[in-house]
């Protein structure tokens, strides 16, 4: 491998085993680095720290290993294996009530740049980094030795997560195996998953603890769940036992997907209703209160850039929805951006709740579920914020 050397003083982050080295800290490349390829990555005193993938950007190293000990043959087969066991371990291999987990998290597996998940007997990748993507066939071959028959496909969904550039000479694919649609099963619910065409890898499976504790409170209560997608809130709180319960969704093809996840589970349809609509002017226009709202919107920044005016759109978002619950009832509300850390959430909801001149406690503070793990030495990756509200 080619080597890349840091300036002085700049390994320090690396001996805490962080895994992402940015541009500033490298004083130099060895030439003919290429985007994707593994590098090794000395300190300025010419000590071997680590092995990664290189990529032009603010973060230019993502490592994969610390040390100086040359990378394993058998580096795939052992990292994917370490995950499956910590999924066993939380008892989600082999369970008939939850088919659909995810098997790799990134950094908090110590793969950054990777994310795996499991639908039944499909595998979904997605790569956010060049090299994980160049690594994909080795990724599918331990795939497919770990998984032996419980797997019968592995599809690549890169493209909407790599760079711009690169991504325009790639495609969304099958790497092994035979297209099959998935019903999932996730806490005996049923969930038919898009992979293809849906947002992220087709499901948000960072929910599902969060969505059990929803159903633990839906029984004979009134239920909005905004920025529904796919119904995942909505199908527990029907299952729970909710009045009624109203999804919306400015995406017309989330909500036909809704539709089709309320039939497919044993529930009463005529308490459901969903709605294509902008949530906060369906929000505004809408005349009754409901017992608990959901506010689960996608990242409104990806960038420190954009941070203010996230925070500005959290914030009237909240406020509209804390203005809709009925007195005694719940608000959960979340937010997925990285660059929003739980303090300016928090402060965001208090902010919104003096705007809508309710009185608030909070009675759970939630996160990603534990198959979505975070690193001790990367807490970038404890992206999901979310508040369970008592609005009085």
């Amino acid at each position: 491998m080619k080597k890349l050397t840091l300036k002085p003083k700049k390994e320090d982050a690396i001996r805490r085993f962080h895994p992402w080295i940015f541009s500033g800290a490298i004083a130099r490349t060895e030439a003919g680095i290429t985007e994707g390829e593994w590098v090794e990555v000395c300190s300025a005193q010419g000590e071997t720290l680590g092995f990664g993938h290189y990529q032009q950007g603010s973060i230019c190293v993502r490592l994969l290993t610390f040390g100086p000990e040359p990378v394993p043959a058998a580096f795939w087969q052992e990292k994917i294996a370490q995950a499956y066991t910590m999924r066993q371990a939380l008892g989600l291999v082999g369970n008939d009530q939850t088919s659909c987990y995810r098997l790799v998290h990134g950094e908090g597996d110590g793969l950054p740049g990777l994310i795996i998940d499991i639908y039944d007997r499909t595998a979904v990748v997605q790569c956010h980094s060049i090299g994980m993507h160049a690594d994909r066939a080795e990724i599918t071959a331990a795939l497919r030795n770990i998984y032996a028959d419980q797997l019968i496909s592995v599809y690549d969904k890169s493209v909407e997560t790599l760079p711009s550039q690169y991504a325009g000479t790639c495609k969304n694919e099958y790497l092994w195996g035979t297209p099959a649609e998935a019903l999932a099963r996730e806490n005996g619910h049923s969930f038919y998953i898009d992979w293809e065409g849906g947002q992220k890898t087709g499901f948000f499976l960072d929910q599902r603890e969060n969505r059990r504790l929803l159903g633990s409170y839906a029984a004979g209560k009134s239920v909005l769940n905004a920025y529904c997608y796919s119904g995942g809130f909505s199908i527990y709180a029907l299952a729970a036992g909710a009045t009624h319960v109203d999804s919306v969704d400015a995406s017309a093809r989330a909500i036909e997907l809704v539709d089709r996840n309320v039939a497919a589970n044993p529930v009463d349809a005529s308490r459901h209703q969903a709605h294509t609509a902008d949530v906060l002017s369906f929000l505004r226009q809408q005349p009754e209160l409901y017992d608990i709202i959901i506010v689960d919107p996608p990242a409104f920044a990806k960038s420190r850039e954009k941070r203010h005016n996230a925070v500005q759109g959290y914030k009237r978002l909240n406020a509209q929805a804390l203005k809709q619950v009925k007195p005694g009832g719940l608000l959960f509300t979340f937010s997925c951006s990285q660059v929003v850390d739980k303090p300016l959430f928090y402060n965001t909801i208090v902010a919104a709740a003096i705007e809508a001149g309710r009185q608030v406690r909070v009675l759970h503070q939630l996160s990603q579920g534990p198959d979505h793990p975070v690193s001790l030495f990367h807490p970038e990756g404890d992206y999901l914020k979310g508040l369970v509200l008592y609005v009085a």
